[in-house]
């Protein structure tokens, strides 16, 4: 199978099956695998002097090791079977939408169900949150991720296969554990960040235009061009921009990270500040419409050429 076929039929089944409980519960996650390999490296490199030196080292290591490991899998005689099933596994989107409208239907229940429900998938302290600040928090979290957990990874896997995939996968989970600008991460993670921004890049400027192209909106591509730079992340502005502006409301803005308060401007600051559960199940609807329209342009790609 060629790379194209890969990741159509991983898109689909991921949107059909995504995360089965019952099989994770038996084999360790792919991503999970990572996370243990990340946390080694921590545990040993991430002490004493030249803490910058030894945080490039490890990510050198670690995207090797995804590589090769890739590398063997795609080799194997099955016809593409099992770097499917891999590729499929390592897209996101399915579990994105589930985790995101949790969060809406915890906020229907209790802001303290919608606050532990929100605290699953972003960083922020969700004690500080009204249950406007959950839904923004849910919002942004379907917007950024619908680029790194489902665009991003596509992308690579289209360009270099399985270990397309498993490198950028590898990054992203370096970069979420051990990428923060704090007095432990500042130097290990630096690699990590700096590296996970890059391949990042392409990919959140096309999520952010199918976001913008699924609903034939010329205005949300404009208010992503001209707020997307005012984001903190060089990349999260662009699907968050795009977001915002097709649903009409503002996002980013001030938030707490332990226990410190920022600044951030807002993105599509002319929008509604006063967000419902409603707003969030609207936000699932959109990375579902951008989602298909990937997939119907992939097709088409695939249609002509494949």
């Amino acid at each position: 199978m060629s790379n194209l076929e890969i990741v159509l039929v991983a898109l689909v089944l991921d949107a059909l099956f995504g995360e089965p409980d019952w099989l994770w519960r038996k084999l360790p996650h792919p991503a999970a695998l990572m996370g243990r390999a990340v946390g080694w490296f921590d545990q040993r490199l991430n002490t004493g002097a030249n803490r910058r030196a030894k945080g490039i080292a490890a990510l050198i290591c670690l995207t090797a090791m995804a590589a090769f490991i890739a590398y063997l899998v795609s080799a194997l005689p099955d016809q593409g079977f099992l770097a499917t099933i891999l590729t499929a596994i390592l897209l996101a989107q399915h579990s994105l939408a589930a985790h995101t409208a949790a969060v809406a239907r915890g906020l229907e229940t209790s802001l303290p169900v919608g606050r532990d429900a929100v605290a699953l998938i972003v960083g922020r302290d969700p004690n500080t949150l009204d249950e406007n600040g959950v839904a923004r928090s849910a919002i942004e979290s379907a917007a950024e991720n619908f680029s790194d957990a489902l665009v991003a990874p596509a992308l690579w896997a289209l360009l270099f296969g399985l270990p397309g995939i498993m490198v950028y996968k590898m990054v992203n989970t370096a970069d979420s554990m051990i990428g923060y600008r704090n007095d432990r991460y500042g130097e290990f993670g630096w690699a990590a960040a700096r590296f996970d921004d890059l391949v990042n890049w392409i990919p959140a400027r096309i999520a952010g235009g199918l976001i913008c192209a699924a609903h034939g909106s010329a205005k949300a591509f404009e208010t992503m061009r001209r707020d997307a730079p005012l984001h903190r992340s060089p990349n999260a502005g662009w699907p968050e921009a795009a977001t915002a502006a097709v649903l009409g409301v503002a996002i980013s803005g001030p938030r707490t990270y332990g226990g410190v308060a920022t600044t951030d401007p807002y993105v599509n600051a002319k929008g509604r500040y006063q967000l419902i559960p409603a707003d969030i199940d609207h936000a699932v609807r959109v990375i579902w419409r951008s989602w298909g329209l990937m997939l119907a342009l992939l097709a088409l790609v695939w249609g002509i050429w494949g």
